[in-house]
């Protein structure tokens, strides 16, 4: 069993960025910028929004942090989100969701420009993906991308299930999936005899936030299993992924680790998102 080290390849696609930004600083004098928007001060968007501050510093690249309050208006956040639309110097913009219960999370989406959406939810990157056009992929699946194929994993031909049909991870997965040539099965709760659909997994990806509920009963000898899911175990208090590592580690032949695998490929492809925005590529 081979554990894929997110943290590790993270690394890679980062220093990657890195350099390409210096480089577009150095010929074209454009310092790539992402604008962050968190409205209210729940505790885990700060820890999240922090992160992307340091990675932003790390690759090279110019933050522009909007800490706004709980009772911000809708009207205050549109008007704020259009200004960094029409802000040649800003190629990225991030609403940290989820925004308040009086704000309309749809409305903030579809009012980001798809050009500067590196988050990839507007409906027209959606749409792109949807019918292999370029533009914008959601990070978390991009990032599940690169670690199999920089894990030397073949996808082409495999048999690829997906637990889980959110629309940040799930739906936009299983496109990318079908696009590197897999054959992909999307399973949900309502899914009868998930077991017997997981077991034929080459690539299994579970993504359904529930804690280890992927034992090993679910898994091939062999597969490869992704685990998207972030929990914290009710006993001991440490985070845990939708799979229980220590049963199915000993079935599979390659195996993401929570924490250290699938989260750090997010920041990461987000800072490749803003990189291509400020590329135009």
């Amino acid at each position: 069993m081979n554990i894929i080290d997110g943290k590790l390849i993270s690394q890679q696609v980062k220093d990657e960025v890195k350099a390409k930004a210096a480089k577009l600083k150095e010929s074209k004098g454009i310092e790539v910028c992402l604008a962050v928007i968190l409205v209210g001060s729940d505790p885990a968007s700060q820890v999240y929004v922090r992160n992307k501050k340091k990675a932003c510093e790390y690759v090279g690249f110019k933050s522009l942090s909007y800490e706004l309050p709980e009772e911000t208006t809708q009207e205050e956040l549109l008007q704020l989100i259009d200004k960094l639309n029409n802000d040649e110097t800003v190629h990225g913009i991030l609403v940290q969701m989820p925004v308040p219960e009086h704000i309309d999370e749809k409305a903030v989406i579809d009012a980001i420009s798809p050009r500067k959406d590196v988050d990839g939810f507007h409906p027209m990157n959606v749409g792109e993906l949807c019918i292999g056009e370029p533009g914008f992929v959601s990070c978390t699946p991009a990032g599940i991308i690169q670690l199999l194929k920089r894990s030397n994993i073949d996808i082409s031909g495999k048999e690829c299930v997906i637990v889980g049909r959110s629309n940040i991870v799930g739906k936009p997965l299983a496109l990318l999936m079908l696009r590197e040539n897999a054959t992909v099965t999307i399973a949900h709760s309502k899914t009868k005899n998930l077991k017997e659909v997981c077991k034929r997994a080459d690539i299994l990806i579970a993504a359904v936030g529930k804690a280890k509920m992927i034992t090993e009963d679910y898994v091939k000898e062999g597969a490869v299993v992704i685990d998207v899911g972030i929990n914290r175990n009710q006993d001991t208090g440490k985070l845990c992924g939708d799979v229980d590592f220590e049963g199915v580690s000993e079935k599979c032949s390659y195996i993401t680790p929570v924490p250290g695998g699938v989260g750090p490929m997010t920041i990461a492809m987000l800072m490749n998102n803003c990189l291509e925005s400020a590329t135009g590529e």
